[in-house]
């Protein structure tokens, strides 16, 4: 008996081949070829769709470019950076062979008390007092303001120096894109004038500037930089048409599916780790006078929405090719929806033991269950669409959702158990 059941389920598995094969149709190696090639395209086109929307979304937007270098401000790192460069600037322009001698009579004790404290000779009491006074300055909100004001300024130098738009020269300061901090000076100068330090006021106007951006080889890069501007929000939209078209012309349309979107995840996780390479080898190639901490945060604030981007389209194929491989008729795929539905049916079947109803709702889901299915994958779909800045956290927050709304139709379209014998000892009412 036992071999004769063998022999059958042999005969049904060679028999499901054949209509497998004959649903299929006959090869067709070109147009199978022709789609292995759009797919191909569209991953590799995928990274370079990221960088195109990054460029023209925060390099190319003054307001946006504005918003994502204004945190910077209360950065430590970069606060330090300022108050080291004015610093050094106000000390540049500073007498000490005259400073307490130049200092009025009712303020000498006020000036000698604050650098006393702090000990050590003339002038390391002197540079630790202005620098105390710059940090503070670097510190307070005049200081946000004064930086926002600036990097609004200097972004249509950032513009041009990373995509050559615009017209005209870029004044670039050896390669580099600078910052003038010249009202941070004047803070600094009114303070240390509040503070007894009278002398600080014959200071002249300094304009010293700290380094935003800086590559001896940004003329190479700048062109590729402009063709990804121009690309804008268009390139990541061949990819996906790319991809999508590859995906039609496939024999195996939900193989093909899953093979892009893991290719396009892998593609833009590529990019990710190329971002951590870059960040390396930049920070490396700057020169001993530029702050490597405050040049690490400019890199990452400028390149915080490609990184959050990349992560969103690995989240997002990762989680369309789970998407794809589940619903597909794969022995493993199909185990893990029978566990899945036992699983929720296992639940039903104990609400109802406990006396629950669906009411007319269970029957309604029956009926339209397949219907609702699309409508929860299509309300996902549009809920990512229109979220202004997806991320990837927003796409794994939707994939759970569209997850748990499918189990709870699946709660209340499940037949309910019937009879005394699925629940023992309660009685069911209509």
């Amino acid at each position: 008996m036992t071999e004769r059941a063998t022999e059958l389920d042999l005969l049904r598995a060679r028999v499901a081949e054949l209509e497998a094969q004959r649903a299929r149709g006959p090869r067709h190696p070109v147009r199978s070829l022709v789609a292995v090639l759009l797919v191909v395209l569209g991953c590799v086109l995928a990274p370079l769709g990221v960088v195109a929307a990054w460029t023209a979304d925060t390099v190319g937007d003054t307001d946006r470019y504005v918003k994502t270098v204004a945190p910077l401000a209360t950065q430590p790192d970069i606060q330090d950076a300022v108050a080291g460069r004015v610093t050094s600037a106000v000390m540049d322009h500073l007498d000490l062979t005259t400073l307490l001698s130049g200092v009025a009579p009712a303020q000498r004790p006020l000036l000698e008390k604050a650098l006393g404290a702090l000990g050590g000779s003339l002038e390391d009491a002197v540079r630790a007092f202005v620098h105390d006074k710059a940090r503070a300055v670097a510190a307070s909100d005049a200081f946000a303001r004064i930086w926002k004001d600036a990097n609004r300024r200097v972004h249509s130098t950032v513009d041009k120096a990373l995509t050559g738009s615009g017209g005209g020269a870029v004044q670039l300061d050896g390669g580099a894109v600078t910052l003038d901090v010249a009202p941070v000076v004047d803070q600094v100068k009114q303070r240390l004038v509040d503070d007894g330090m009278t002398v600080a006021a014959k200071i002249p106007e300094i304009h010293t500037s700290i380094t935003l951006v800086r590559n001896d080889d940004l003329d190479a890069y700048r062109k590729y930089f402009r063709l990804l501007q121009l690309a804008g929000f268009w390139l990541p939209l061949v990819a996906v048409l790319l991809v999508a078209a590859g995906v039609l012309l496939a024999r195996r349309r939900r193989r093909a599916l899953v093979t892009g979107a893991l290719g396009v995840a892998a593609a833009t996780a590529l990019l990710g780790l190329g971002l951590g390479i870059a960040r390396a080898l930049y920070l490396d190639a700057l020169p001993s006078g530029v702050s490597q901490p405050a040049a690490g945060a400019v890199y990452d604030a400028l390149t915080r929405f490609l990184a959050t981007t990349v992560r969103m389209v690995v989240a997002l194929g990762v989680t369309v090719a789970l998407g794809a491989w589940l619903t597909g008729p794969g022995r493993r795929a199909g185990l893990v929806r029978r566990l899945w539905i036992s699983g929720i049916r296992a639940v039903r079947a104990t609400a109802d033991g406990a006396g629950l109803r669906t009411g007319p709702v269970g029957p309604f889901a029956r009926r339209y269950r397949e219907w609702i299915g699309w409508v929860l994958v299509g309300g996902a779909l549009l809920a990512y669409l229109l979220w202004s800045r997806p991320t990837g956290w927003v796409v794994v927050g939707l994939a759970l959702a569209l997850l748990f709304a499918l189990a709870v139709v699946e709660f209340l379209a499940a037949e309910p158990e019937e009879g005394p014998e699925a629940a023992p000892g309660i009685t069911r009412t209509a």
